[in-house]
């Protein structure tokens, strides 16, 4: 008695046709163009990819002028919006608003890292006088130097009056950078230009933050407050 083997491409023995041959499960995945936005939106900063696929469906879900307006407005500021050609701050003009404005004080320059420092020292209302926008600090490490920030054109202003608003002379430049390593080196290199120029350097005052602990600031600060202590009256 012959034994009948099975033919290639059969179940084998014991294997039943439903479970030899599995379905493909089928990937599902946004529309092209819901997946573009994702992936947009998740390249700004702080925004991971749950939280542009949140921002999406937001988006999605509102009026279409709603989401127009967003549209308009981004594409606005990208075609506006520069660089002031006297202290880099964000202006769409020739010169910023601080700039142009002949009420400041155009002898004192305070110099700032970011655009965004500029608007929360403006915000305390306590200071009149111009800036100067860096763009950035020295880091080495990351090989940021001089040539990438705005250094020759704050002593080009130092230098030349004509470059100052109002061709007025500055006689103080205050750092007004931020107290970190490469905010402190950056003030040590702006200092040494600027002093053989004969201009008067300063910088903020750094103190003790109200509700602080003394063994969590940082040494820098604990040593500019013990450098800059006042009376009590």
């Amino acid at each position: 008695m012959s034994t009948r083997r099975p033919t290639d491409g059969g179940p084998s023995p014991g294997e039943t046709a439903s479970n030899s041959t599995k379905p493909t499960k089928r990937r599902v995945s946004y529309p092209g163009a819901v997946d573009r936005l994702i992936s947009e939106l998740a390249r700004l900063p702080g925004v991971g990819r749950k939280s542009a696929e949140r921002l999406a469906f937001f988006l999605l879900k509102s009026r279409d002028e709603d989401a127009l307006a967003l549209a308009e407005a981004i594409t606005a500021v990208k075609k506006s919006v520069r660089h002031c050609t006297i202290c880099s701050n964000l202006s769409d003009g020739i010169a910023c608003l601080v700039c142009a404005d002949p009420a400041r004080d155009r002898r004192t320059v305070l110099v700032v890292e970011q655009p965004k420092d500029l608007i929360a020292l403006e915000d305390t209302g306590m200071y009149r006088g111009l800036y100067h926008v860096l763009l950035g600090r020295l880091s080495p490490l990351d090989g940021v130097g001089p040539e990438e920030l705005t250094v020759a054109d704050l002593l080009l202003r130092i230098d030349d009056p004509g470059k100052n608003p109002g061709g007025v002379r500055v006689e103080e430049v205050i750092l007004g950078l931020n107290p970190t390593v490469e905010g402190d080196g950056t003030a040590l290199y702006l200092m040494e230009q600027l002093k053989p120029r004969g201009v008067r350097v300063t910088r903020l005052a750094r103190g003790l933050p109200s509700g602080s602990q003394l063994e969590y600031v940082n040494k820098a600060v604990l040593a500019d407050a013990i450098e800059g202590r006042r009376a009590i009256e």
